[in-house]
């Protein structure tokens, strides 16, 4: 069925990333990472296009954009704190560290701020367990942060 795509920008990016994968095996994961590319997360209303085009259910897609926890079904903050929760972390301090983001930034752990400048995400291990706590802000790993860094970091970024 030809969709009206002249009407509806968004809905044409979506096409195009379809097409793009079309004829490609496996193409779920890429296409998901594409559109969170294009829109800044998966939204619910692309999830039943994605899975006509691929013959999948909903479910099938909803499962997976729900499984992994880098897609988004609502657009990140502008700025994306993920702090380590893992046991080693929490060993040296990602307790505190934790306390110290959510009093800074207003923002409470897994959500973002109502005006969209931050994001502050746990996650359960980023490699360097040896250098508690650490944390991933805007894609850069840093390793024994403590709050006047992380405060130096987010005020470098604007906040």
């Amino acid at each position: 069925m030809a969709l009206d795509t002249a009407a509806n920008p968004r809905l044409a990016r979506l096409e195009a990333i379809l097409d793009a994968h079309d004829g490609r095996e496996g193409p779920l994961l890429p296409i998901l990472h594409d559109v969170q590319a294009a829109f800044g997360c998966v939204p619910a209303e692309v999830v039943p296009r994605i899975a006509d085009r691929l013959n999948l259910t909903r479910a099938e897609v909803h499962g997976v954009v729900s499984f992994y926890h880098d897609f988004r079904e609502v657009p990140a903050g502008r700025v994306v704190v993920k702090l380590c929760r893992s046991e080693a972390c929490k060993a040296t301090g990602a307790d505190a560290l934790a306390a110290a983001a959510e009093a800074r930034t207003g923002v409470a752990m897994g959500e973002t701020a109502a005006d969209g400048s931050v994001t502050l995400e746990p996650v359960y291990c980023l490699g360097l367990c040896a250098c508690g706590p650490a944390a991933m802000v805007d894609g850069t790993l840093v390793g024994r942060l403590d709050a006047d860094r992380l405060d130096a970091m987010l005020t470098e970024r604007g906040l």
